[in-house]
């Protein structure tokens, strides 16, 4: 059994998280300054930690191809999967016309770009999110502002930047429960954490949105949609985490954000006129049509069975009979090969490489169903259907490709022992440790793809370092979670799935990593800032 070393270039922890961190740098130099698409940057990124991993960490070369592998079926499956079901879904209401009648209905709500993104973006993302994550959320919203109108650049952006608030919570609770396995803390606590963090940051996240489309102005016009959006969705997300679990946390808290929206556009409607720049057409420009009940039905129907197929595939009693078809395997040549060292772990144990083949009781699986039944209601003949079958499969060959890449990268940081390096780097902060927890949670997302797997990664370590700095552990582990919401909007696998949904050029890919990482930074720093408090200024409120 190989035995993982966090610190192998001459024992310097500093020293070797420099050299550990050398794939992250070939990402941001790519991404942000040479503007190379993200496929390319995250294959050069990749043979960058292959490098890293023999060279520096000296990790036997079968356990690497072991890890490379493995992490590239989890990009592919379910991540890559859920989005292929998600854009297929969006291309049969494209293809059949009925798209046209979603965008008139939306439009008889409201017209204002600053609304829609309020609507679509933050409160039916936020839906998804939680009912299904993984990567759905900014799939399936990105392609409504798109069939919206939207530049594709904008339509990416803007549902990259919603989809925070609610992401701690998606997949029905998935991260925190993941959390709570890992570390052993008790779920309704850790829940309860999350959501103190992250309400507040939750209540300007849909001002904060408005603000980057177009500055005070923009949001002065709006301010009472953005301020009952944030309100609503925010109270909702604390009360449901604290009182009742993470489960129903974001379907809830969204719910009521839509719902609120919706009342209010009955009686209200801005005053000033917004034009969001680079915009190429669509219900801005021409006034919605109206339909009858019939044909808002067909026309919501693919939607309506994905909410329904997705809740379905949720409620437990179903899943495990979904389940019994699943494929559970220990990856081959990897699975408990390596050894964990502490403080990493609190003591030496094997590290697990299982892989879950769950492809009928998958999120992708239940939004492909909804895709063909939708295809069925909508009246597509076969051959259109396949047609479009294919065509969606090549559009989405390069997306895959870098959720594969960017898995794979990600998936043999942690297994040569690189991740857990930069993570005892930035435990080595201290007194600082509060702030900079959120940042580890947010490295680890920006590294994944994905809270949970960013929970799974550094949720012991989180807890491990608190008990050694006499911190409160619970919110240390929430900080985790919740700092890690803010590397959602600017990792490659989310960067990926944008891109595809939204048919973007290549060389804006680069563009909106850029545009994005800023407003990471500033959140995740707004995140640290919230930890601090508790754990400093009023401890007495922490979980």
């Amino acid at each position: 059994m190989w035995q993982q070393n966090y610190t192998p270039f001459e024992g310097s922890l500093g020293l070797s998280a420099l050299f550990a961190a050398i794939p992250i740098f070939a990402l941001l130099y790519l991404l942000g300054v040479k503007r190379k698409p993200a496929w390319v940057a995250s294959l050069v990124g990749l043979a960058a930690a292959v490098a890293v991993a023999v060279g520096l960490y000296r990790m036997p070369v079968d356990k690497m191809i072991g890890a490379v592998t493995y992490g590239a079926a989890f990009g592919l499956f379910p991540i890559g999967w859920v989005v292929f079901a998600a854009i297929f879904l969006y291309r049969v209401t494209l293809e059949s016309g009925k798209f046209e009648i979603v965008k008139d209905s939306v439009g008889n709500l409201t017209q204002d770009r600053r609304l829609q993104a309020l609507l679509i973006a933050f409160a039916f993302g936020a839906f998804i999110e939680g009912a299904a994550g993984f990567g759905t959320p900014v799939a399936v919203a990105a392609a409504m502002l798109t069939g919206l109108g939207f530049s594709p650049f904008y339509a990416a952006a803007i549902c990259l930047l919603a989809n925070t608030a609610p992401v701690a919570f998606g997949s029905i609770g998935i991260p925190i429960v993941t959390l709570a396995g890992i570390t052993g803390l008790p779920i309704d606590r850790l829940s309860a954490g999350v959501g103190r963090v992250c309400a507040p940051i939750s209540l300007i996240v849909p001002a904060y949105l408005v603000m980057v489309m177009g500055g005070w102005r923009a949001l002065r016009g709006v301010l009472p949609a953005a301020a009952l959006c944030g309100i609503t969705f925010a109270g909702m997300q604390f009360a449901i985490s604290n009182f009742v679990g993470p489960q129903l946390t974001d379907i809830l808290a969204s719910l009521s954000a839509m719902g609120a929206l919706v009342v209010l556009f009955k009686f209200w409607r801005p005053s000033d006129d917004f034009v969001l720049g680079d915009e190429h057409g669509g219900a801005h420009t021409a006034g919605p049509r109206h339909h009858t009940a019939g044909q808002l039905f067909a026309a919501w129907g693919p939607y309506a069975l994905l909410v329904v197929f997705v809740l379905l595939w949720g409620y437990k009693p179903i899943q495990a009979q979904l389940n019994h078809v699943s494929l559970l395997f220990n990856w081959p040549g990897l699975h408990n090969t390596i050894l964990r060292m502490p403080p990493v772990v609190a003591k030496a144990s094997g590290y697990p490489a299982p892989y879950n083949f769950n492809w009928l009781s998958a999120a992708g699986t239940a939004c492909l169903l909804a895709a063909c039944l939708s295809a069925m209601l909508v009246g597509m003949r076969p051959g259109q259907f396949w047609s479009l079958l294919w065509r969606t499969t090549k559009q989405l060959a390069l997306a895959e490709l870098t959720m594969a890449a960017v898995l794979s990268l990600a998936f043999l940081m942690n297994y040569c022992g690189a991740t857990a390096t930069l993570g005892l780097a930035f435990a080595a902060t201290g007194m600082l440790f509060p702030f900079f927890s959120s940042l580890l949670g947010w490295l680890g997302v920006f590294l994944t793809g994905s809270d949970t797997s960013a929970n799974a990664l550094f949720g012991n370590l989180q807890v491990v370092t608190a008990g050694k700095l006499g911190m409160n552990q619970v919110l240390m582990a929430s900080s985790n979670s919740a700092g890690g919401v803010m590397g959602k909007m600017i990792s490659l696998t989310s960067i990926a799935v944008a891109s595809a949904a939204t048919s973007m050029k290549r060389e804006d890919e680069a563009r909106l990593f850029r545009f994005t990482m800023r407003h990471s930074v500033l959140l995740a720093s707004a995140i640290g800032m919230i930890v601090v408090f508790y754990a400093y200024i009023a401890p007495q409120l922490a979980p």
